[in-house]
């Protein structure tokens, strides 16, 4: 691989960066300004079947109820976000914000009484759609990006357990629905964005191969113009 080509990894891998921790750095801000102005915006958060919490299905995600809450949500984040972004470019903007609106309204449908906020509903999308999506397209780099996602990220299963969720204040209704959407966009999506490797290289080897027996026939002149012969 030549310098500029390394140059140009590096910059991709960078810009993978950008929407997962400009995501994340709002989420701060909010924590910062109701820390510093002693406010609480929990109110904005999810309440199911309730009118005054249709609002929560696109704002839940950049409320956290403690600092050790945002912590914990924020590399998990980062990680599958530039993971993303790096290997699913051309569909990862579509991908974030169909699980930002789909787990909110799915939790808004479904969840218990309260109020539910947090990203953590994003980070088990995004999750499972990385772990699901490099099986079903079957490409070698995102097999091995599924395998790693598992190895880090293969916990979270115990998130959707209400009984362990409920005993550690957690949203389990949240985390099933980042569970399913995940999966469901990986399916529905498949088609789109990096694919299989070696359909370009089989596309190639029939073209290929019908150039080898791709003849040119004589003129037809010399097939129906009558040969002379010398007595």
């Amino acid at each position: 691989m030549s310098s500029v080509e390394v140059k140009e990894e590096r910059a991709r891998l960078l810009r993978s960066f950008i929407v997962p921790v400009a995501f994340m750095a709002i989420c701060w801000i909010v924590k910062g300004i109701e820390e510093i102005f002693n406010l609480d915006f929990s109110f904005l958060g999810i309440k199911p079947l309730q009118a005054d919490g249709i609002l929560g299905i696109f704002l839940f995600h950049f409320l956290h109820g403690s600092w050790s809450h945002l912590c914990a949500n924020t590399l998990p984040i980062i990680v599958l976000g530039a993971c993303l972004y790096y290997f699913y470019k051309p569909i990862a903007t579509k991908i974030g914000l169909l699980l930002i609106f789909s787990t909110g309204l799915l939790t808004w449908c479904g969840a218990r009484g309260g109020v539910h906020i947090g990203a953590s509903a994003l980070i088990y999308g995004l999750a499972y759609f990385l772990m699901l999506s490099g099986f079903i397209r079957r490409n070698r780099n995102l097999v091995i990006v599924s395998f790693l996602v598992i190895f880090l990220y293969g916990s979270l299963i115990w998130g959707i357990y209400p009984k362990y969720a409920i005993e550690n204040h957690i949203s389990w209704e949240g985390h099933l629905a980042g569970l399913i959407m995940g999966i469901a966009l990986a399916i529905v999506y498949r088609k789109e964005g990096p694919q299989r490797e070696d359909e370009n290289d089989n596309d190639n080897e029939n073209e290929d191969d019908d150039r080898y027996w791709d003849v040119p026939e004589p003129p037809k002149e010399e097939l129906t113009q009558p040969r002379s012969f010398r007595h």
